[in-house]
């Protein structure tokens, strides 16, 4: 697959697209980089070649973001995504793909046009244990399961109204976390072969230059365009998300 031209044609833009999101710019538009990779290999494969490329991003981000994070929101995201991730862990032979990604789909679809309607609670404006841990294990979750873990972040963290590079900054240590801690249960399902691992190499090199374009798009941002980017990109998702889960399943 490494001499198809094909697999470059969908990998380059699948790749770069994740990479700006990984710089914070976006968001959630890195969903649609597995489906994308999808069409010329299985979604498994595509998220095993994914990881490393995103751990290396997440160095770069953490790296560019040093010390600009919601302190807060971490704390009550993280314990709940990795109870998600051991939870992905342990259904990985039983759960169905096509299914969550329904899930996922109808729940962005529902809080990105709620958001683009300006139709929000305030009481989401502040941090909730409970809706921190719902969320941050549906997080953990989906991220293992088809690295979908960027809408349910997005649904917490969006209504509490964070600059764009404070909230591209928490973004950015959350999902360092959440792929760091991958690692382990990908390895032993056997997701890191050397095939995988080759094609992950190739890749690799787009990663500084995705992040980088993120991370500048980000600063020139103002806070209500930057958003409504995001909520665009929840509806799109969600759209996207819900239309290869029911057609799949």
């Amino acid at each position: 697959m490494l001499t198809d031209p094909t697999f470059y044609l969908v990998s380059i833009p699948a790749v770069l697209l994740y990479g700006i999101a990984k710089g914070g710019f976006g968001g959630s538009v890195a969903v649609l980089a597995v489906p994308l990779m999808a069409l010329v290999m299985s979604p498994t494969k595509a998220a095993a070649i994914l990881l490393p490329i995103l751990i290396v991003m997440d160095v770069l981000v953490v790296k560019t973001y040093w010390g600009v994070f919601d302190r807060r929101a971490l704390q009550l995201l993280l314990p709940g995504a990795l109870v998600g991730i051991l939870l992905g862990y342990f259904t990985a032979g039983a759960m169905n793909d096509n299914y969550l990604r329904i899930l996922v789909g109808v729940i962005s679809l529902v809080f990105g046009a709620q958001s683009l309607l300006q139709i929000q609670s305030r009481s989401s404006a502040q941090h909730r244990r409970v809706a921190g841990g719902m969320f941050g294990a549906l997080a953990g979750f989906t991220s293992f399961s088809i690295h979908a873990g960027g809408p349910p972040f997005a649904m917490y963290l969006m209504p509490k109204k964070l600059t764009p590079v404070l909230y591209a900054g928490t973004a950015g240590i959350f999902f360092a976390v959440v792929n760091a801690v991958k690692i382990v249960p990908y390895a032993m399902l056997g997701q890191f072969n050397i095939e995988n691992l080759q094609y992950a190499l190739v890749l690799v090199p787009l990663a500084p230059l995705g992040v980088w374009l993120g991370h500048y798009l980000v600063r020139r941002s103002d806070p209500t365009t930057y958003y409504r980017i995001i909520s665009f990109f929840l509806v799109v998702v969600g759209v996207k998300l819900l239309r290869d889960g029911i057609l799949a399943g």
